[in-house]
């Protein structure tokens, strides 16, 4: 039998090869029950393999459900992105694209897990992978309630992530620390001055809380010896500040990526760049999460190698994808 090499218009996103399509899986209801293929205009629901959007395809349009264990999901429209090269702006993600610190911070959420439990050898499984990273703190840690101690509390599991990470973070800004929590990418820094000496903006963009995400940029930048980061990107947009008793917050717990607003701040507000422009600007991610996240906010997207771009199922959202980051600057130059 020959297999099927015809590639699939998908509104949004444009034509998907025969290959990338076997990154969906289709739904017969999708939305929580709002929308139903074959009913009411919609042709098909997609979803990737890590299930945490869903593409309601209608024949001019995608909406992408963004599911939520923290019980509030949301509806977007997939707008389709273009690039045109030389870029004006590169919107870059920080977790695993500028720095390597995955490894630390899943091992938070499993130390907080185990305190939970009072389980102190309590390990994740290999499964727990696609849920423990690119979303926010406590999407992973109410998956790690969900599945491993159904009925605690969320607010006990914030409390002993918070712990861990203010003592971490301490050791660490004092030049102590956990060796090799955060390792910046390989050529980091030849990438960044390339681009700065073309004189294209630079966002930097986490859905970490600022004070597990700004260490890890300092931590980066001196290993680098580059300085002050504020000095060096042109908008640093993170998920804020956490709420807890005491203190006054931000939202950022409710609309990290996949959600397009870390993107979408960064871009308009932090670079003003207008929504005209967006064929200049172009984002670098290596989560499935991240990716969803730039394209919701309207921009094309280049996947870099490490993350769980492939086994999230997200790579038909790219319009390119790298071994590193110097692989990138030909497509983002134009050369």
């Amino acid at each position: 039998m020959t297999p099927d090499t015809s590639s699939q218009f998908i509104p949004g996103m444009g034509e998907v090869s025969a290959e990338a399509m076997r990154d969906f899986i289709d739904l017969q209801t999708g939305a929580g029950g709002l929308f139903h293929a074959g009913e009411n205009g919609v042709q098909r629901i997609l979803t990737p393999l890590d299930r945490k959007v869903e593409f309601i395809v209608f024949a001019n349009h995608t909406l992408t459900y963004v599911a939520s264990a923290m019980g509030h999901p949301a509806l977007y429209p997939l707008p389709p992105a273009s690039f045109e090269a030389p870029a004006d702006a590169v919107l870059m993600d920080l977790d695993g694209t500028s720095v390597h610190s995955e490894e630390f911070w899943v091992w938070a959420i499993e130390q907080s897990t185990a305190r939970l439990l009072k389980k102190p050898r309590f390990e994740l499984e290999q499964a727990d992978a696609p849920f423990v990273s690119g979303h926010s703190v406590s999407e992973h840690l109410q998956h790690c309630i969900d599945k491993y101690a159904p009925g605690a509390s969320l607010e006990a599991a914030r409390t002993h992530y918070f712990d861990i990470v203010h003592y971490e973070m301490a050791e660490i800004m004092a030049g102590r620390g956990r060796p090799g929590a955060f390792r910046p990418s390989p050529d980091l820094r030849e990438f960044l001055l390339t681009l700065k000496g073309r004189g294209v903006r630079i966002g930097l963009v986490t859905s970490g809380l600022h004070e597990k995400a700004w260490p890890e940029i300092v931590s980066a930048f001196r290993d680098l010896d580059m300085g002050d980061p504020l000095d060096f990107y042109d908008a640093i947009i993170s998920a804020g500040f956490a709420l807890r008793k005491g203190q006054a917050g931000t939202l950022g717990e409710l609309s990290p990526k996949p959600h397009p607003w870390l993107y979408a701040e960064t871009a308009r507000v932090g670079l003003d760049i207008a929504p005209a422009q967006r064929h200049r600007v172009i984002g670098m991610e290596d989560s499935s999460a991240g990716v969803v996240s730039v394209r919701l906010a309207g921009f094309a997207c280049i996947g870099v190698a490490g993350g769980n771009i492939a086994s999230g199922g997200t790579r038909p959202l790219l319009m390119a994808e790298t071994r590193g980051l110097l692989d990138a600057l030909p497509i983002i130059l134009g050369e």
